[in-house]
């Protein structure tokens, strides 16, 4: 565990999703001003709402952030990041998703941009997104 005592901070359920194009490319995307950690690249998701699955979320979020359509059946979990921040304590499911419709655009005013995994390290990303980068470097 990074960060130190969780005792007392609060658990945040993000999902994400690393959207894999037929080049072997990731989908990354990029904070706009105004959010916290601004500026970072990041695999699109975000909180998991109550009553609602991880998978459900990153059907949502896909489609809210980016325009991006897919099912539940084309979402396959890959592995998962759990790190300590000030006030927080994130545990944050990865998903791989190669099957969707539509062409990724930018609808938050974040920029995107398709990464090969090996390329990733180059991208400055929160600290709980970077160590699922091997993860991708050692399945594509």
């Amino acid at each position: 565990m990074s960060g130190g005592t969780t005792a007392g901070k609060r658990l945040l359920l993000v999902a994400a999703c690393a959207l894999v194009d037929a080049d072997g490319r990731v989908l990354l995307a990029q904070r706009p001003e105004g959010k916290q950690l601004a500026g970072l690249w990041e695999f699109p998701g975000g909180k998991v709402e109550p009553g609602e699955t991880p998978e459900q979320c990153i059907i949502r979020e896909l489609h809210e952030e980016i325009g991006i359509e897919t099912d539940i059946p084309c979402l396959a979990p890959l592995t998962f990041a759990s790190h300590s921040y000030d006030d927080f304590h994130l545990l944050m499911p990865l998903f791989i998703c190669r099957r969707f419709r539509g062409i990724a655009q930018p609808r938050e005013g974040q920029a995107l941009k398709w990464v090969r995994p090996k390329q990733m390290r180059d991208y400055q990303m929160p600290p709980a997104d970077a160590p699922l980068i091997p993860f991708l470097i050692d399945l594509l």
